[in-house]
Parts: structure tokens; sequence; C-alpha cells
């Protein structure tokens, strides 16, 4: 999580509960990152401007460049003339598109996902233990009718959104982790999951000290929720690393599959991984969230609502998952970009 910027005593609390030491990133590999964001944000360009003719995009660390998929040798002349890799694949966006939209309609059973992997050329679907053995079958039967273009994966854990009781924000006996400080004009406030702020309005420190009043909750659908902080409370616009470690965070950006990003969150501190797919839906028991993106970094109960980040790039807020930090798992996050355009706010 990022820290919640309240007071030195909070501050003190949160550091308690993240893994400690600063990360030290050579100047060149920060100008080697800006070049791969620059390039992801080209990229981003491209694929919209390709729509179904392509069918999406990720980063090779191999190459170290960005990989548009293509079915046709004119889309894929376009994408070298741009800079990228053109990769043929066998299923096309149109028809990966087709196979959402048909989950969509068909496939809301709680415990499952889907989303595209580019890199798979596929729309996988993911499937928890908690789905009773009737929808399995169900499930399984829709998604052989699909074809080649998607596919069934089993998780291990049941997929939920990472909640819990303990240190951290609090409201009513509930833990969260703050996501990000933003601000709009002279007001301040703190993002975090929609999950998290249906639960209660007022926020406070372990101790009892209120952070600030819940201004607006979105959840099921999608998972942010914004706080707006109370008069007095300090809000410094960086994330916690543990310890008196600090990740400046000075923009927001969209994530890209392949990227390396890291979270930070009041339960298991910091932990890093990859995006590797965008766009996902997950039905959790409480109801359907889309858009999500998803990571091979790990979260624990707790976590919910913490700070997924790219260098000083702002990503997403901690959504739920599957799996946990002992034994692995995947993580599912909402971009962050939404909710600062649906509430008007800025990263700072």
């Amino acid at each position: 999580m990022r820290p919640t910027k309240t007071s030195s005593r909070l501050l003190a609390a949160i550091a308690a509960g993240l893994a400690a030491g600063a990360v030290i990133t050579p100047s060149a590999a920060l100008a080697a990152a800006d070049q791969t964001a620059l390039a992801a944000k080209s990229t981003d360009a491209l694929v919209a401007q390709l729509g179904t003719r392509t069918a999406g995009s990720y980063y090779d660390a191999g190459l170290g460049k960005m990989v548009v998929t293509v079915t046709d040798a004119s889309t894929a002349a376009t994408v070298e003339a741009s800079g990228a890799v053109a990769r043929k694949v066998t299923h096309s966006g149109a028809e990966l598109a087709k196979i959402t939209s048909t989950l969509d309609a068909k496939a809301s059973i709680p415990g499952t996902a889907w989303a595209v992997d580019p890199v798979a050329n596929q729309v996988i679907v993911s499937i928890d233990p908690t789905v009773p053995a009737a929808h399995v079958k169900t499930l399984e039967t829709l998604v052989a009718s699909l074809g080649s273009g998607a596919r069934i994966e089993r998780l291990g854990a049941a997929l939920k959104p990472t909640i819990s009781g303990g240190q951290a924000i609090y409201t009513g006996g509930a833990r969260c982790s703050l996501g990000f400080n933003v601000v709009s004009g002279s007001t301040y406030y703190f993002l975090t999951a929609g999950h998290c702020t249906n639960i209660g309005a007022t926020w406070t420190t372990s101790s009892g000290s209120v952070l600030g009043t819940r201004s607006g909750t979105s959840f099921p659908g999608n998972d942010y929720g914004i706080v707006k902080y109370a008069a007095g409370v300090t809000h410094a616009g960086n994330v916690s690393l543990g310890g008196s470690s600090y990740q400046e965070i000075t923009t927001a950006a969209n994530a890209f599959v392949g990227e390396s990003v890291r979270r930070s969150g009041s339960t298991t501190g910091v932990r890093s991984g990859s995006v590797t797919q965008l766009n996902a839906t997950v039905t959790y028991s409480e109801g359907r969230v889309s858009g999500l993106i998803r990571t091979t970094v790990c979260a624990e109960p707790g976590d919910s609502g913490g700070s997924l980040f790219d260098g000083t790039k702002a990503i997403g807020l901690t959504s739920g998952g599957s799996g946990n930090c002992t034994s692995g798992g995947v993580t599912y996050f909402q971009p962050v970009t939404e909710p600062l355009s649906v509430y008007g706010v800025s990263i700072y």
C-alpha cells in the first residue's frame, strides 16, 4: 500500500506491516523503463487504431520491444512501420472479442474470471474451487463450443476481494490499504478499493484518529472508492516501500501486458510481478467486476485498495484474487485511470 500520509504514528503503523528496505534503481535502468513506457503508450494508440485487426499487444522482455498480434500481412506491415514487432497468430481480435461477449452473456458464475491473453492468443477462463460441479460442467461445455480461441484454467484457491480485520485504514471493524493520494483544486482525497468504501463512510487509523469521509464508491461493476481527507491530515504524494523508504508517484498510466510492476499493501508489504492480462472480468460472490488488470503479484486479506505502480507511475488499486504470498497466486487490480477520470482528481 502507499502510506496514508496522516501522521507520524500512522506512518509508523503502516511501515511496521511492510517489507523493509528501499529499492535503488540505476539511472540507466530508469531510462530504459521510460523508453518502454513510451513504446507501450505508442502501441496503445496503434492498437486502438487497428481495432479488431489485432488480437492485443504485450511487452517481450527478451526482445526488449512491444509485440502486436496480427492475422494478415497488411496489418503486420503497419505494425512494423511503427517500430513494434508484428506476430502472426491464429485468432483475430474480432474472434476473441466475440468469445468474450459470449462469456459475458452466459458465464456469470461466482468464482470465475476471463480475459484475453495476447501471448497465448486465447481467452483464458479461470475457475476457482468454489464453483459447484454442475456449473463447472456447464462452463466446460460452453468453452468447448467456443473452439481453440478459449481454454479453461483451474485456480488453486478462491477468487475473493482481499479484505480483513486488523491494522492500516479502518472502517466498521474492517481493514484495507490506502491506494493513492489525489487532489482536485485545493481539496485532497485518497483512493482505495470500492469493496472497502462500500463497508463504511468514516475511515480511521488503527488508533481511531479520523482520516476522512467517503465521497464516492463503486462496487461491483468497478472496484474503486474515494475518501476526502479530514482537516489537518497530512498527505504526501508517494508510496511506502517499508521503513523510511518511499517511492514518489508523479503520474498515472495504463498497464500493458508484460509490464514489471510492484504492489504495496498493509498485510504483505511490497511485492513484485508482471501484468499478464488486461480488461479481465472477475465474478466475486459479491458480483461481477470488469476491466481489471491481472498480474502475477501476490496479495492477501487487508491488501485491498493498495497501490500497484511502476516506478513513478500509478497503475492500479488492489481488488482481489486467488492464492496468497506463501503459495503464490494471481491478483486483479482496478485501473487507477478510471476513478481519476470519474472523480475529476489527479495524482500529485
